[in-house]
């Protein structure tokens, strides 16, 4: 168990590196069923402000639970700790806004907060409508101002996306992958002696994937002499613009494939763009789009897994974390080979309510739209319909871990929670209250102890 979970943290590290952010890893709880509201999971309710010393002025939030969802009314209590010879007299404020930023509510308490004392003010924020809000707390007192700033959910599981999926969103994948299929595969193995190390043997693998094009990956395996052993598989997937390496890890009965999509890593032979350009390559085409053939990469890998029959066909499961999330839910929706699958803070969900509410991918794809005479965002937003990882997550067929920072900027948590409710298998989210576009490191833990009982790994 111990050993699993070592090597699914070095993971999650690697190939959720998105060019974005880090993400770090996501702490899950043992229930599948549940959105978690205990108290527990983040260690506890306290945010504190660290950066101050002993003797300085500091402030401390403590959410109502561990998620910050509510019924009805966020909770929160604001404690300004003031170690001071001298008495602060001010005022303790709340705002709270929209994902898009318009202001709602607010409420403001004069204070005194005595020498070498503590202020503690409680907080019910209601809130009628389902959804998340970002919310500011703020301290302005003699010596001493500062602002907060978090985010609380209302009945998430209400939350529903305003557009629907294209009515033909089930042929556009069948016929992608009719496509794929008659592309001969011509998967080529090569050991690689100078990166075998840890008693794990590391190849390069190649293989043509939809257009013709070489998608490269790396498959790390444990060294064995049993000619009938079975590997199960982490398939690792790459955040935005990120080139992953082999991937190490110490258990004997675990092979880890990387894989670098087209326009990533090793596999920039034909599509080599700038950063910021990936995202909408071909974007005006659904056919062309870079996703599309991203997507169709991550099938073919899944057609080298089940060309090997040292690895077990059966334990799949896919695993990533931003684009790599995106792609990880996208892969086992149409690849039904894919046994689990694992995504935290994915992109290119609820497209339709990305735009407003975030600056990427939006700004990148608005300036790419005023390049192309007659392309509008209406138009591509039509198109990025059959890439949303909402449209995807209704397809999906086996047990899903999904996690999400309420604080993301790129992936609003209105966006992945409607990601989430869309998931009608056994299913399982992970909160981060006070997270941007990261999860927490307990998610490793997890995650190698969900895949070992449902691969039966003892």
């Amino acid at each position: 168990m111990k050993k699993l979970v070592n090597c699914i943290s070095i993971i999650i590290l690697f190939i959720t590196f998105s060019g974005i952010t880090r993400v770090m890893a996501q702490a899950i709880p043992p229930d599948m069923m549940k959105r978690d509201t205990s108290t527990k999971a983040n260690n506890d309710n306290d945010d504190s402000d660290d950066d101050n010393n002993a003797n300085d002025i500091s402030t401390s939030l403590l959410a109502g639970n561990k998620t910050a969802t509510f019924d009805n009314a966020a909770r929160y209590t604001y404690i300004v700790k003031n170690p001071t010879n001298n008495v602060q007299v001010g005022r303790v404020s709340y705002q709270v806004f929209t994902e898009t930023g318009v202001k709602l509510n607010h409420q403001t308490f004069a204070v005194t907060i005595g020498k070498k004392s503590s202020g503690r003010y409680d907080f019910d924020i209601p809130e009628s409508k389902a959804g998340f809000y970002k919310v500011s707390f703020i301290v302005n007192v003699t010596d001493y101002d500062d602002t907060t700033r978090r985010a609380f959910g209302i009945r998430p599981e209400e939350l529903r996306a305003s557009h629907d999926k294209p009515a033909d969103f089930d042929q556009f994948w069948k016929e992608s992958k009719i496509e794929l299929a008659e592309v001969k595969p011509d998967f080529k193995v090569t050991y690689l002696p100078d990166s075998t190390k840890d008693n794990r043997k590391v190849y390069l693998f190649e293989m043509k994937s939809l257009g013709g094009l070489t998608i490269r990956g790396y498959l790390t395996e444990p060294k064995t002499n049993n000619k009938h052993k079975k590997f199960a598989v982490l398939l690792g997937l790459p955040g935005y613009q990120v080139s992953l390496p082999p991937m190490y890890g110490t258990d004997d009965d675990l092979a880890i494939i990387t894989l670098n999509v087209r326009g990533q890593g090793n596999s920039r032979d034909v599509i080599h763009t700038q950063r910021d350009e990936y995202i909408f390559y071909h974007i005006e085409d659904k056919y062309k789009y870079v996703m599309r053939g991203a997507i169709m990469d991550c099938v073919r890998a899944v057609d080298f897994i089940c060309s090997r029959p040292e690895l077990n066909h059966d334990q799949i499961l896919a695993s990533g974390g931003s684009m790599g999330g995106f792609l990880a839910i996208a892969t086992a929706a149409v690849d039904k080979r894919v046994a689990l699958c694992s995504a935290q803070n994915p992109i290119l969900s609820d497209v339709y309510d990305l735009n407003g509410e975030v600056n990427w991918p939006i700004d990148d794809i608005s300036r790419y739209i005023k390049t192309k005479p007659g392309l509008t965002m209406d138009k591509v937003l039509q198109n990025l319909s059959y890439f949303d990882t909402k449209n995807f997550a209704s397809e999906l067929k086996c047990p899903t871990l999904i996690g999400m920072g309420l604080l993301d900027p790129i992936i609003p948590p209105n966006n992945v929670y409607i990601d989430y409710n869309n998931v009608t298998v056994k299913k399982h989210l992970i909160i981060f209250r006070d997270l941007g576009h990261e999860v927490g490191v307990p998610y490793k833990n997890y995650e190698g102890r969900w895949m070992r009982d449902t691969f039966g790994l003892f």
